[in-house]
């Protein structure tokens, strides 16, 4: 217990423990055309994976008016849950979230998602009992402002420099950054790694085989 560097691990979701990326963009991508107006590339709409539906939305459709945002939200919520039974776990995650439970560290899920998308997806995929806790934008505020993180840190009593938040965008790097705390990122997901860099990360992997030894080894 002594030599362990963090008691709390928070991990972002979509992207990170989840294969969604590309589902999450298409619906994005759907949501747009079905409303008639310019659809976001592949690169446009998974930049924005991370943020609150509202300000995600916002970002890949710019030039819709504003009283039709809960309109694309409707329609990107009918597109996603038609087609949520097909995301997976990345291989290796459920290995790895049980070998960090076993060595009794705190684990939590900070996410853009909404609560009710999130408890479904915790349902549906059998890893509620692997968390110890969990924030979602709209029950708190969306990346990067810290307040996810430190909702979290409050309720486990857990210090910033004994918290590791680990994600896919440069969303989650900067949640980190505001809250002070170490971060990690990962390759696989929505961003590309070289944006990484700015925000200092102690590691970007590659794969969850890679993540998972690397945590072994210093978290």
């Amino acid at each position: 217990m002594s030599s362990r560097r963090f008691d709390l691990i928070a991990f972002d979701w979509d992207g990170t423990l989840f294969d969604s990326t590309g589902l999450i963009v298409r619906c994005i991508q759907a949501a747009c055309q079905d409303l008639g107006v310019a659809v976001p590339s592949d690169t446009q709409a998974a930049y924005v994976i991370g943020l609150n539906l509202q300000e995600a939305l916002q970002h890949a459709a710019p030039g819709l008016p504003a009283a039709r945002y809960p309109e694309l939200g409707n329609r990107y919520r009918h597109h996603y849950f038609a087609r949520q039974h097909e995301i997976v776990l990345f291989p290796g995650t459920l290995d790895m979230l049980q070998a960090l439970k076993a060595r009794n560290h705190l684990l939590a899920v900070a996410t853009g998602k909404a609560r009710r998308g999130l408890d479904q997806a915790l349902a549906q995929s059998q890893l509620g009992p692997l968390f110890d806790g969990s924030r979602t934008a709209d029950e708190t505020a969306g990346k990067p402002d810290p307040r996810m993180l430190h909702e979290l840190m409050r309720e486990f009593g857990v210090d910033p420099s004994r918290t590791l938040m680990i994600g896919d965008t440069t969303h989650d790097l900067a949640l980190a950054a505001n809250a002070g705390t170490p971060s990690v990122g990962v390759s696989y997901g929505a961003h590309e790694p070289a944006a990484f860099e700015a925000y200092g990360p102690l590691f970007v992997a590659h794969s969850t085989r890679e993540l998972h030894d690397w945590l072994l080894d210093n978290a």
